[in-house]
């Protein structure tokens, strides 16, 4: 039988299929599920900032309601803990969690200030879980802040972060860098332990029949992977921290491609909610059964294979071949007629 197991962050995993953050993951009938399935590691849905900043509006709002009316009152406001969906709310559930399961389980933290990323980091470690992701990104703004003071401040958050905490820290991150790969480099240097290509960021959209915004989620599909896959194959051999891709990894065929190109790890979430939890069961069936056929018995045994470093052409990694596809687009229009 062909062996699985791969390591990420230097934690031994049983496969390499890792159920990222969402809302699936605080239920902990379905976390349990995940782990019979044959999720190798779970990352626990994110705690943002703003969940902090309304923690302390709420409390101040309690403290200061009846200031003027009835000052004894005061010291009579409920502590913290009494604040729905509150920082220690999800504490407490990242807590159970990590009791509910024995796979080995990750804090997601979504900050902004570095003092918010560093006192969380530190009380979700204090829960036991096993490693931390932080997720980077930028988002354009009128702030006028330069590439290199953005990249710089992530770096050094990273930085603050590892000197506080024991655990391995993991970084997700976006596409949308000037050089995400020299970025990338930085990050390593700095001591991440994984970095995760990439996060599906929600995008605005605008209903035209209501005039007004919309937020829509909407699920990845497997042509959403060529990018990280892009970026995995590039990342391969040429930094020391552990590489997931995410973004699009709905089936075996997707991990199989991923760790050709150099994938320690995957992160799945979309194909958990079309197909349920039971389909990481499939998926690692068919990862082992397309190994045996191609005469691999263990992952280390294929990964890399088809990255940048180790491929003998590397156009598929350096040129968008836009030309070629121009030249050859009346072959491409008789391929679709023909389909259609």
């Amino acid at each position: 039988m062909a062996d699985l197991r791969t390591k990420y962050m230097g934690i031994e995993l049983k496969s390499p299929i890792i159920a990222g953050a969402s809302n699936l993951v605080t239920d902990i009938h379905k976390l349990r599920k995940l782990e019979e399935s044959g999720v190798a590691a779970i990352v626990y849905k994110s705690l943002f900032e703003e969940q902090v900043e309304l923690e302390n509006l709420e409390l101040y709002e309690l403290k200061t309601e009846y200031e003027h009316r009835h000052a004894e009152q005061v010291t009579l406001f409920p502590n913290s803990q009494s604040v729905p969906e509150s920082p220690d709310d999800y504490l407490l559930h990242l807590r159970k969690a990590r009791e509910a399961v024995s796979i080995p389980l990750f804090a997601s933290l979504n900050a902004v200030r570095d003092e918010v990323w560093v006192e969380y980091a530190l009380k979700a470690a204090e829960t036991g879980v096993d490693g931390l992701e932080l997720n980077f990104y930028s988002l354009p703004d009128e702030s006028g802040s330069g590439r290199e003071s953005i990249e710089k401040q992530q770096v050094e958050t990273l930085r603050k972060v590892k000197a506080a905490v024991k655990i391995p820290v993991a970084v997700k991150l976006t596409p949308y860098y000037t050089n995400t790969l020299s970025f990338i480099s930085e990050l390593d240097k700095a001591g991440a332990d994984a970095v995760v290509v990439f996060n599906r960021l929600i995008q605005p959209d605008i209903d035209i029949f209501a005039e007004q915004h919309t937020m829509p989620y909407n699920l990845s599909s497997s042509e959403d992977n060529r990018l990280p896959l892009r970026f995995t194959g590039m990342l391969h051999g040429n930094v020391k921290a552990s590489v997931c891709t995410s973004t699009g990894v709905y089936s075996a065929n997707d991990v199989v491609k991923m760790i050709l190109a150099g994938a320690d790890t995957v992160q799945v979430v979309s194909t958990l909610y079309r197909n349920g939890v039971e389909v990481v069961k499939s998926m690692n069936e068919e990862i082992e059964k397309w190994m045996e056929g191609h005469g691999y018995s263990n992952l280390g045994s294929f990964r890399g294979k088809l990255s940048m470093k180790r491929s003998e052409n590397k156009l598929p990694y350096t040129r968008a071949q836009y030309i070629d596809f121009m030249l050859n687009s009346g072959d491409i229009m008789k391929k679709y007629r023909a389909l259609s």
